[in-house]
């Protein structure tokens, strides 16, 4: 008989490294659990609670170096405690928008503006957001509107739009794509483009609330920008040069998007599961007939196949590689995925899959939504076909 295969000690440190982050945020979700999430949701408010404790623990800080206040580790230990939070049923996009703004400050920004604008983050004092999204330009980021001019004063006036930017309201900074030059104006697409970190309180800023329909505790806006004034200390990194660090931050949101596909789309498959060993119309758990298994273990397949390209796409990340195929690749599968899985949650659960009080039509908003947002799958598809297989552009 051959011996077993057994995993390499890279794949061990890896399974480790994620397992510890589970059992951490276990410690979490224990007290602030689906129930919790589910009544904030119905109150209209945050999770102060759920994101306190997770800043108690030290999660908050994950991606963040020790010697800016945070945990260490990468976008990988970030995307693992998003999967777990949803795993357990308590998935928060503002984790996603936290975590990919705060990419560009410490990839490009000064030791004094990680201090202030992400050092605070990471026990949850402060809490940021992210805005590239605008009405007219929706995907075509490159023909955004919003513009920063230089105010005479050192500093910046920003006037313009943004819309879908989740948790807003409840945002203390936000990190912003703002054109430093109108399109018009550039001869490559690329160029003009900067970052900006606001402070919300800033006198300018409007939030009107969109009427999205998806279970989360995070609220939708659309965001004004009238004569907002900036300070200096507000750019990150060189103006006109903000797309490579706006793509580093898509990238990590990307991935941390695919966790929370994955954690949710497991926490979806698992109610199946359970569902169809109990339930006995016809003298047999349901969970016995080919239909429902079958479609529940081909879910349950492109679940694992999507977690394996989401963490080797993570550490490509975090050691320096070019990680965009692999990220977008990641986000695809495992939105694919867990539509998958919640589909066969419902298919399984028949006529009470509709129910509320059996919380599973409430999974699938946002697992829906994954497949449009943060970026659709379409694009995605486009992106491997020219840039990994080498095909014509095709928009």
């Amino acid at each position: 008989m051959n011996a077993p295969i057994k995993p390499s000690t890279s794949m061990e440190a890896l399974q480790a490294r994620i397992r510890d982050i589970q059992e951490a945020t276990r410690g979490v979700t224990a007290q602030y659990d689906r129930a919790y999430i589910l009544q904030c949701i119905k109150e209209d408010r945050f999770p102060d609670e759920l994101w306190a404790k997770l800043g108690e623990f030290g999660l908050l800080g994950l991606s963040i170096p020790e010697e800016y206040g945070g945990s260490g580790g990468g976008v990988l230990e970030i995307t693992a405690l998003n999967e777990a939070l949803a795993l357990a049923g308590v998935p928060t996009l503002f984790l996603v928008v936290t975590g990919l703004g705060r990419v560009p400050i410490v990839r490009n920004g000064t030791p004094e503006q990680i201090k202030k604008y992400v050092t605070p983050t990471c026990t949850g004092e402060k809490k940021m957001c992210f805005a590239i999204t605008e009405p007219n330009a929706g995907t075509n980021s490159f023909a955004m509107t919003t513009l920063a001019q230089p105010n005479g004063k050192g500093g910046w006036t920003l006037n313009g739009q943004k819309v879908f930017i989740s948790g807003a309201r409840d945002a203390d900074y936000m990190l912003v794509v703002a054109r430093t030059t109108r399109a018009a104006e550039v001869k490559n697409r690329t160029e003009g483009m900067s970052l900006f970190v606001l402070d919300m309180k800033t006198p300018g800023i409007k939030l009107q609330q969109l009427n999205i329909q998806v279970e989360t505790a995070e609220r939708q806006y659309m965001v004004f920008f009238d004569n907002v004034e900036l300070p200096a200390d507000a750019l990150i990194g060189e103006a006109g040069k903000g797309a490579k660090a706006m793509f580093e931050g898509l990238n990590s949101e990307r991935l941390l998007a695919a966790g929370a596909a994955l954690g949710l789309g497991d926490y979806a498959l698992a109610k199946a599961v359970a569902y169809s060993k109990d339930r006995k119309p016809f003298g047999k758990p349901i969970g016995s007939y080919q239909a429902l298994q079958h479609r529940m273990a081909m879910a349950k397949a492109q679940l694992e196949a999507a977690r394996l390209m989401t963490y080797s796409a993570a550490e490509r990340f975090d050691a320096g590689e070019d990680a965009g195929a692999h990220a977008n690749m990641a986000k695809l599968l495992g939105s694919e995925a867990a539509v998958a899985a919640v589909e066969a949650a419902l298919q399984t659960h028949g006529g009470y899959g509709f129910d509320r009080d059996y919380d599973v039509v409430t999974l699938w908003p946002m697992l829906r939504l994954l497949k449009i947002a943060p970026i659709n799958n379409e694009m995605l598809l486009n992106y491997i076909g020219e840039h990994v297989l080498g095909l014509p552009k095709s928009y």
